[in-house]
């Protein structure tokens, strides 16, 4: 150790004095002494390593330290789970939560998550109830099934479903239709964890109708059908049609389980997109059992939705599993106030945010981004910002390959190198996550919302400053 930096640690204050200034009072107030304690600490800490190990000059005025400190403070009092601004273009971003609630959701939910509401008692009798019962009419309603109930997820029904149903008995389930979702969980190994057996049929590209026939013995339970809704197998392919399995499985006595994945209920064609098989559909086709997502094509929270016959979500209701893997009152609350947008399935496109921004006219879109366009010149003078065509997706493992036509506003940083800045927008007090193109960083109009603009344009503006 040199005498120099002998000398720079003799005049690092304490965390006693450091507690002892105005603004560290302050801190204080609006959180909590321990907290405030750390921070100080920390700060005080980093200044010392800093020390002993850069070259040059290291500033150890309490000023210094206390801005270092001021920013362990700030980091440790913002909420991690906090709102973003989806500039990418991918509108159910997994990363960024998925579907964004209409606002009715949000209305929902604010109204009744400040106190207490009747989550598990039935005003009408004062009796306990079943949770589920909130949305269940509502899933009958859109799906035609007898019956329903909500799980967190829709790998969560498919799981129950099978427990509840195949245990210790085989499935018959297509090759070509054992995906794998989000965070590498395979289909396999769900049926595996769920007790059932697997007996895959057919090839990855084809899957007639013999198959099953031929596969289907007396430990035979169920005929299952998996949408991919996370790819597509296109050129010489054939999957069997729901209508068709549910033919063979009457004849054989057995169950038929179709596990919708995104679960459109509307017709996504009169978005403009490729069609989605819907519960309605299937549940009309003769299909005992669906299971569907919450949060993708249908815009709501996560949940996982089972409907069909009313026995077999009676058995699975009466699971021992089904409690580890019920829903709590903000997602029920979230579910049931956009299950109520598709009593009316024009209301629903345009209340729905995912239908909405789907639907949205590229005419629209630019004239949105010529907006954004004025309101960047204005408030990041030096910056040039332009208005082009883009292309948006639906994400969140639906429609894979479908390309939306949108509109962005593109920026090519003068003042700031353009790996910066897409960090910095990311880690600004309201973080943007953009996409970069033809070395450009581009903010889609498909997925901001008018109520982002100025924060948009706040988040560029401290962008330039930070770097500087």
């Amino acid at each position: 150790m040199t005498p120099e930096q002998k000398a720079k640690l003799r005049e690092l204050p304490s965390v006693d004095d450091l507690l002892n200034e105005e603004e560290v009072g302050d801190w204080i107030a609006a959180s909590s002494h321990a907290l405030v304690v750390e921070s100080l600490r920390e700060a005080v800490e980093l200044v010392r390593r800093r020390i002993l190990e850069e070259d040059g000059e290291v500033a150890v005025e309490r000023r210094a330290i206390l801005d270092v400190a001021e920013d362990i403070f700030a980091r440790r009092t913002i909420p991690s789970l906090r709102r973003v601004i989806n500039a990418t273009g991918i509108i159910l971003h997994t990363g960024l939560g998925r579907a964004p609630l209409c606002s009715e959701a949000i209305e929902s939910i604010v109204e009744a998550v400040g106190g207490y509401c009747n989550l598990e008692l039935e005003l009408e009798t004062g009796k306990r109830g079943r949770r589920e019962r909130h949305v269940e009419g509502l899933i009958r309603r859109v799906t035609g099934a007898e019956a329903g109930l909500v799980v967190n997820n829709n790998a969560a029904a498919t799981l129950l479903i099978l427990n509840t149903l195949a245990r210790g008995r085989e499935v018959i389930v297509s090759r070509g239709q054992l995906v794998e979702i989000g965070g590498s969980f395979r289909l396999p190994d769900v049926m595996l964890a769920s007790g059932a057996r697997l007996c895959e049929v057919g090839t990855t590209n084809r899957t007639r109708l013999d198959d099953y026939e031929q596969a289907v013995n007396d430990d035979t339970i169920a005929l299952m059908h998996v949408h991919t809704s996370n790819y597509r197998i296109i050129g010489f392919a054939e999957q069997t049609p729901i209508a068709e399995l549910v033919t063979l499985a009457r004849h054989f006595h057995l169950i038929v389980i179709d596990d919708l994945g995104s679960g459109a209920l509307i017709d996504v064609t009169t978005l403009g997109l490729p069609a989605e098989p819907m519960p309605a559909a299937s549940i009309e086709a003769g299909a005992d059992i669906v299971c569907f997502s919450g949060d993708k094509l249908l815009g709501g929270p996560q949940a996982g939705i089972i409907a069909g016959r009313k026995d077999l979500i009676e058995c699975i209701r009466s699971n021992p599993l089904m409690r580890t893997y019920r829903t709590g009152k903000l997602t029920l609350l979230a579910l049931e106030a956009t299950l109520r947008q598709y009593i009316d399935a024009e209301k629903a496109a345009q209340n729905v945010p995912v239908l909405a921004m789907i639907a949205t006219d590229t005419d629209v879109l630019a004239e949105r981004a010529r907006t954004l366009c004025e309101l960047l010149e204005q408030t990041v003078p030096g910056e040039s910002f332009y208005v082009c065509s883009d292309t948006a997706y639906v994400g969140g493992g639906s429609l894979p390959g479908a390309e939306i036509a949108s509109v962005c506003v593109q920026w090519r940083p003068k003042q700031v190198k353009l790996s910066t800045a897409v960090q910095l927008l990311r880690e600004g007090e309201v973080p943007i996550v953009a996409r970069v193109h033809d070395d450009a960083i581009c903010f889609d109009l498909r997925t901001i919302i008018d109520d982002d603009f100025e924060d948009l344009a706040i988040g560029v503006a401290d962008n330039i400053e930070d770097d500087r």
